[in-house]
């Protein structure tokens, strides 16, 4: 009997362990951390042995094969040593498509990928198809096939979930687009970071499907360097295209070989520039999947916000207050200021990844009333935007700087949580800092 060990006991470790042990394999998991009592019970529901608080070397170097979390970087110690004795570490998605013969649409991308994978999904479903959703979001892909059927997945995938792949192949695979983003993972070299994220073409057969933005330069820099098998179908609000998906006349013109579908712009459930590449990409996943227009159509007229993703909470004194936690890098947070009307009180901050904030200049001159930090440290903001005058606020929690906001804000304008950085200074997870904050707001 083979043995898998397992490093990291969370979502994607845990369901990779459950995977293995349905298949037959000796596993062990070994968190180096404490591991969530959900995920202990788990583990024990189905009896399989783990460690957490610390690594056994003894437990784990004798392994056949070892399937790494993707939070674990491959500079950890433990890696190292199995990657020297010649160990072969795979990913939760790599090991999982193993035992899988499901269509699969996968998604990756630095911004837009939650939303887009979203869609998708509802596209699926209310299309009538059995669909999984998975890999960056909700239930792990590796939990899914070991305990459940589909006959589609629709999986957001990481740059780092792509890391340990070797031949994992997608039906259909996205990039939604690319802007420097854990660069801090990759030797700080963006070439390597657009490398990780191409990963999930690799595979890809005649076939299959890539849904590209046109209009991202460093996607399309990247595709002049190589050569894809697949059926190319790009995306794009700057010129008309022969196959893919183009804005004209106030709509969205989707081509798929003979077919072609038109939605109106007005008709959106999702506002904003962004949304409109994000719904593109949608319908495209859609119409390759050889769902009905009007199922399209009428799927993007009545999708839901994403939570923590431009997510109203609450209108109070004629001020509207925006959770858009999930805005994690400044791409994101250039989309969420640009595709606000109304004033806005920016609720910016966290745990910087080395941003360039001058790329939010034009938008915060022309949009922003006031500034509210939100962060441990704070100086990075205060260089990059007091030169414009603005109120500016320092705050190390959300209820302060919901109060903060409060009191800078006049009737008709928006408060935007957009932090432009990670959560992990003052809150656990971009979900725990959108979470305290639709609290704050609501104790107004």
């Amino acid at each position: 009997m083979a043995r898998i060990v397992v490093l990291g006991g969370a979502e994607s470790g845990v369901g990779a362990a459950v995977l293995a042990k349905v298949k037959g394999f000796d596993v062990f998991l070994s968190d180096f951390g404490q591991i969530k009592d959900e995920y202990v019970q788990t583990l024990r529901k189905w009896d399989i042995p783990f460690e957490q608080g610390g690594h056994t070397e003894g437990l784990i170097l004798n392994a056949d094969e070892v399937i790494k979390s993707p939070g674990i970087p491959s500079t950890a110690p433990m890696v190292k040593k199995l990657a020297d004795q010649g160990t072969h570490i795979v990913s939760e998605i790599e090991f999982a498509s193993r035992y899988d013969s499901a269509k699969k649409i996968c998604i990756t991308g630095s911004n837009g990928k939650t939303t887009t994978t979203s869609l998708i999904y509802y596209l699926l479903k209310e299309a009538g198809l059995n669909a999984g959703l998975g890999g960056n979001i909700g239930k792990s892909y590796a939990m899914q096939v070991a305990t459940e059927q589909h006959d589609y997945y629709v999986l957001e995938i990481s740059s780092f979930q792509l890391d340990d792949t070797y031949d994992f192949r997608p039906d259909i695979a996205i990039i939604t687009n690319i802007t420097p983003d854990h660069l801090d993972r990759y030797d700080h070299k963006m070439e390597n970071y657009v490398k990780a994220k191409f990963k999930i073409t690799q595979n890809l057969r005649p076939e299959d499907c890539f849904i590209f933005d046109s209009d991202d330069k460093i996607t399309i820099e990247h595709l002049s360097k190589i050569v894809l098998q697949a059926k190319m179908l790009p995306y794009t609000q700057e010129k008309k295209v022969e196959q893919g998906a183009y804005v004209e006349d106030e709509k969205i013109v989707v081509k798929f070989e003979e077919s072609e579908t038109e939605i109106y712009l007005k008709e959106l459930a999702l506002g904003g520039r962004h949304n409109v590449y994000n719904s593109m990409a949608a319908a495209l996943a859609a119409k390759a999947t050889g769902i009905s227009d009007s199922v399209i159509r009428n799927s993007l007229k009545s999708f839901s916000p994403i939570e923590h993703r431009l997510e109203p909470v609450l209108s109070l004194n004629d001020v509207m207050y925006i959770n858009d936690s999930k805005a994690t890098n400044i791409d994101s947070a250039w989309y969420a200021l640009e595709s606000q009307t109304s004033p806005v009180v920016w609720i910016v901050g966290g745990k910087d990844k080395g941003n360039d904030y001058s790329i939010l200049d034009e938008l915060v001159k022309t949009k922003v009333r006031a500034i509210v930090c939100m962060g441990v440290d704070n100086s990075k903001i205060h260089a990059a935007f007091e030169k414009f005058g603005l109120p500016m606020v320092d705050t190390t929690s959300a209820d302060e700087a919901v109060k903060a906001s409060a009191r800078l804000a006049k009737p008709g304008d928006v408060v935007l949580l957009s932090p432009c950085c990670a959560s992990f200074d003052l809150f656990k997870s971009y979900e725990d800092r959108g979470e305290k904050f639709k609290q704050a707001v609501r104790k107004l």
